[in-house]
């Protein structure tokens, strides 16, 4: 039985650190043998166990592998494991070089990856070059805290198939001629927002831990606290989720309003990453100043400015937000709502009633142990 034994953690691993990439070596560690020089190479049935399990946990998988890519494709193929590995680096590249590729390309930051390889000095130039990246021995496989998320929602089951489907929406815009207006009504999208019901919570916590590029505050919210906030009449928690006809992105927005009398608070935006390009940072924001004029209300929102979310501070600016005042590290932003910009043409928006949930259960989200 194999056991994941950090090369580069102390004995107190920190359980605040969230894996969200396994990039695996190929020869002697997804397999026993070498492609290049053995006659056959065998399969780890520990390591396909290790890659599965945390696919339905929602971690995904890569490759940074010096080796032949027709061949390690095609080995991979043989044994039913290609369309577990996402953005595969297979070539003749530092494999420091290729896990960079692969953090782009999957929009995470070095810090959500972990790597697994036979080669000691092939984890020690890793360390030395990316410090952040959780590394680990093959030869010592199994269950890190990191790795065991205390929830797994049906958007995390599906994770990589999500990655799968963006990855021919890439492909397809790659040999689109026209505007990219154009190509996105291609894609025949609907973006729902509405506000969020006991079953969006456990995706909604995941939201706030696992989003920070696209983060205005980077506030982080358990389940029981948002679970109070659906249910107090002093807040709204609204949820977006996206889909057009490659398939579903799933619930891939969030926003909490802190409503007074006189004056609505934008708590928390956030917005997958996976989405960055499709206008609902901007969507989301404009349906918040329509929600906050219809009520009369003054509208602000907090934004707590680190070295990934400025693209978020850039969505506010574009949709009309400017700074009101400084509280600390926190930039107080007002917008007039003088300018409320109607959903682009590429997307249809849906608008579920605006009901909130008023009768909960006692039932807690389903924990892994």
């Amino acid at each position: 039985m194999i056991e994941l034994s950090p090369h580069n953690l102390t004995s107190n691993p920190d359980r605040n650190r969230l894996i969200k990439c396994i990039v695996w070596d190929l020869d002697n560690t997804l397999w026993d043998g070498i492609l290049l020089e053995d006659e056959k190479v065998v399969l780890r049935s520990d390591a396909v166990r290790v890659i599965k399990t945390l696919d339905e946990r929602g971690i995904l998988h890569s490759i940074a592998s010096r080796n032949d890519y027709e061949r390690g494709v095609q080995q991979l193929k043989q044994f039913r494991l290609r369309d577990f590995f996402l953005y595969p680096q297979i070539n003749w590249n530092a494999k420091t070089a290729s896990i960079k590729t692969i953090a782009a390309a999957i929009d995470i930051g070095l810090e959500a990856i972990a790597f697994v390889d036979d080669d000691p000095f092939e984890i020690e130039e890793l360390i030395f070059s990316h410090p952040e990246v959780l590394c680990i021995e093959a030869k010592n496989l199994g269950r890190l805290p990191e790795m065991i998320p205390d929830s797994v929602t049906p958007d995390a089951r599906h994770r990589r198939l999500m990655y799968l489907s963006n990855i021919k929406r890439q492909e397809t815009e790659e040999q689109f001629v026209g505007s990219r207006e154009d190509f996105l009504a291609t894609l025949d999208m609907t973006l729902s927002i509405g506000p969020a019901v006991e079953d969006d919570l456990t995706r909604a916590a995941e939201l706030t831990v696992r989003t920070h590029q696209l983060n205005a505050t980077g506030y982080t919210y358990s389940y029981d606290q948002l679970r109070q906030f659906c249910k107090s009449d002093r807040h709204q928690l609204l949820i977006a989720s996206l889909k057009d006809k490659y398939g579903t992105h799933g619930k891939i927005g969030l926003a909490l309003l802190e409503c007074e009398k006189y004056i609505w608070t934008i708590k928390l935006l956030l917005i997958s990453c996976r989405v960055v390009s499709r206008g609902v940072g901007t969507i989301m924001l404009n349906h918040i100043m329509g929600m906050a004029s219809k009520q009369n209300v003054a509208l602000r929102a907090e934004f707590v400015p680190n070295e990934r979310n400025r693209m978020m501070l850039v969505a506010f600016k574009f949709a009309g937000f400017r700074e009101h005042d400084r509280r600390d590290n926190v930039v107080i932003l007002e917008n007039d709502l003088a300018h409320i910009q109607a959903p682009p043409s590429y997307v249809k928006v849906q608008y579920p009633a605006p009901c909130r949930p008023r009768r909960f259960s006692q039932a807690r989200p389903f924990t892994l142990v």
